[in-house]
């Protein structure tokens, strides 16, 4: 099973369209990925993120769905409903 996690874009370097990175913020956890699929990205953007690679962008909105998804299973796993 393959998972993908949003996150935001916080810096990008490189002007490489194939080696273009950025540091994305994972609720604190922040990660170096590249960039190369999601040309259009910019700062502040949220990215779909796959085995270190932005897959695609979102909106914040959709982003705050999967964030609480993500508590809810967290919570389920803890013991809680």
């Amino acid at each position: 099973m393959c998972l993908a996690v949003p996150g935001k874009i916080i810096s990008i370097t490189g002007d490489d369209p194939l080696t273009r990175a950025g540091e994305i913020d994972f609720g604190g956890l922040v990660k170096r990925i590249n960039l190369a699929f999601v040309p259009e990205a910019e700062i502040g953007d949220y990215a779909v993120v796959h085995a270190g690679v932005a897959i695609s962008l979102i909106d914040a909105k959709e982003a705050g769905k999967i964030f609480e998804y993500i508590k809810e299973i967290g919570q389920q796993q803890k013991g809680g409903d």
